[in-house]
C-alpha cells in the first residue's frame, strides 16, 4: 500500500521519465512481503538501457527492472540499498523524510 505521495509528485515523476531521464520517486509503502521496510524508492526511465547502465553502477542487475507496459518502467529500491543509493545521488531530503 503506497501513501503520503501527492499527485503533483506522480505526474512529475512520470513527466522526467517522458523526457528519457532517470527520475525518482519515493512514498511511504506497506507490504507484507517486506515486514522491514517502510518506504520504497522508485528509480525509473524510458529508455531501459539507460535505466540499466544507473542501475549496474550500484550493482542492480537488468532484470530486476519492472518493465511496464504503460511505459513507466522502474527498479523498486528498499532498505540498505535505497538508503545507500539515494545517499550517493545527493537526494538527502529523501533520507531524512523516509528513512529515519
Amino acid at each position: 500500500m503506497a501513501f503520503g505521495i501527492h499527485r503533483n509528485q506522480l505526474k512529475a515523476w512520470k513527466a522526467a521519465i517522458d523526457r528519457g531521464e532517470i527520475a525518482f520517486l519515493t512514498h511511504f509503502w506497506l507490504d507484507d512481503r517486506f515486514p522491514g521496510a517502510k518506504s520504497v524508492t522508485k528509480v525509473g526511465c524510458k529508455d531501459l538501457e539507460k535505466l540499466a547502465a544507473w542501475g549496474a553502477r550500484y550493482q542492480l542487475k537488468k532484470e530486476w527492472i519492472h518493465v511496464r507496459k504503460d511505459g513507466y518502467s522502474h527498479f523498486d529500491l528498499l532498505g540498505r540499498k535505497q538508503r545507500e543509493i539515494l545517499q550517493k545521488e545527493g537526494r538527502l531530503a529523501e533520507v531524512k523524510k523516509f528513512l529515519k
